[in-house]
């Protein structure tokens, strides 16, 4: 019944975030200046698609933002992509449907909507239907089908997105998402992150269920195999960090956390395997550890007994003084919580990726700065080694990194449910 229940919430948890994140800008940190290709987008650090790069230099942030980033489609090599789909409805035209290979990489717009930077967006006017967009930009083998630039907009200038169609310049409008919900289309397109939390789930679902079946046909015989390889975590997670953490009610948080650990865990795992369709930075983008942090939020307020709001709202056996100083503090602690969990995991899973694939670029930028193959192997001798220790370091870091998110979760729920034995005390 625990197993089934870590499905459970499992599920909510992917629904949840799923919806998030596929509603926010996929790939905000992306958006480089006219240098970004979409005819041939930026490779993988790892990549070998180097012929497209300026001869005079080589610019490793393009490249790492892109591999943090989310995208609406798989890298595989060179020029192969494993395509995702694509959800986007508009208020006024309906739903448009397909696989992200239908932008052609940027070049075509698809019932208005276009990929640029990675992202979908809508044309605003541009006529439906498969359009061919000019070209506004070619350098260096980079061919953009996207401009950018400011704006007057309220009083303030703003950065916004242009495509063009037989010379007429046409203005683009992200999703809506919680920012700006006034927008024309809502996007519930597929995008790596949202690939990876649903491939996420449904290997939890299967484990899951594998081991509940086994526990109900083995007869009372020791686990074996994929059972025995759980069983040590899930004992885990409910003898040494859910029961000394919340105390005698802590059986009825368990299956919450047990979920929240094995979907950090696992989602943390696929992010360092380099070949698709993994290698996506799910926990490293804020919307996805938010989401998280909001739900450990709402159980903690939700679960919290008269004990914990009364010493939140108003301390027992302290001066009024002290008290009204400490209840702003108190309230703010609230939300601080939630705010370090969701920051803690975010920050540790993108330093991870960012420093593996800085690594990597070191073999471009040595060898661009050499002008020769023993450049390109200079790089290599420094670069594959640390990569090799980081990816190893990175693996202790996705356990290390569920663990405390889980244990500090256990933490906040077992104050919230805490008994206060103050009357025993005084006797």
């Amino acid at each position: 019944m625990m197993r089934l229940k870590n499905i459970t919430y499992t599920l909510l948890l992917t629904a949840i975030m799923v919806t998030t994140v596929s509603a926010q800008d996929h790939n905000p940190t992306t958006t480089s200046p006219s240098t970004e290709t979409h005819a041939q987008p930026a490779t993988e650090p790892h990549g070998t698609d180097t012929a497209h790069q300026p001869s005079e230099t080589y610019d490793p942030v393009p490249n790492v933002m892109h591999h943090i980033g989310d995208a609406h489609q798989f890298h595989i090599i060179g020029d192969l992509y494993m395509p995702l789909p694509i959800f986007a409805y508009d208020t006024e035209g309906g739903l448009t449907t397909g696989f992200s290979t239908m932008f052609e990489h940027g070049q075509k717009a698809v019932n208005g909507f276009v990929l640029s930077h990675d992202v979908v967006r809508k044309a605003l006017g541009l006529p439906k239907g498969d359009v061919t967009l000019d070209i506004v930009d070619e350098h260096a083998g980079h061919v953009n089908y996207t401009i950018e630039k400011e704006i007057e907009l309220g009083g303030k200038k703003v950065e916004e997105h242009f495509v063009k169609y037989k010379g007429v310049e046409y203005q683009l409008e992200e999703s809506r998402k919680l920012t700006s919900m006034d927008a024309s289309w809502i996007d519930f397109s597929i995008t790596k992150n949202v690939f990876t939390m649903l491939m996420a789930f449904g290997l939890l679902a299967f484990i899951f269920l594998r081991v509940a079946n086994s526990y109900k046909n083995n007869g009372g015989k020791a686990p074996t195999g994929l059972t025995n390889l759980v069983e040590p975590f899930v004992t885990f997670i409910r003898d040494d960090v859910a029961k000394p953490s919340i105390g005698v009610k802590y059986e009825k948080y368990v299956p919450l956390l047990m979920s929240l650990f094995f979907f950090i865990l696992f989602n943390n795992l696929f992010g360092l395997i380099p070949f698709a369709p993994f290698g996506a930075n799910v926990m490293g983008n804020i919307s996805s550890t938010i989401v998280l942090a909001v739900i450990v939020f709402l159980v903690v307020n939700f679960s919290g007994n008269k004990n914990y709001w009364q010493h939140i709202l108003w301390m027992p056996d302290v001066p009024i003084p002290i008290k009204i100083l400490m209840l702003p503090i108190e309230i703010a602690s609230i939300f601080i919580k939630p705010v370090t969990l969701l920051v803690r995991l975010f920050a540790n899973i993108t330093a991870g990726h960012v420093v593996i694939a800085t690594f990597v670029s070191l073999i471009f930028v040595f060898g661009n700065a050499g002008k020769s193959i023993g450049g390109s192997f200079g790089g290599a001798l420094i670069a594959v080694p640390f990569t090799a220790f980081m990816n190893l370091l990175e693996i202790l870091v996705a356990f290390l990194q569920a663990f405390i998110f889980t244990l500090l979760s256990a933490l906040y729920i077992g104050a919230a449910v805490e008994e206060h034995h103050h009357a025993e005390e005084k006797h």
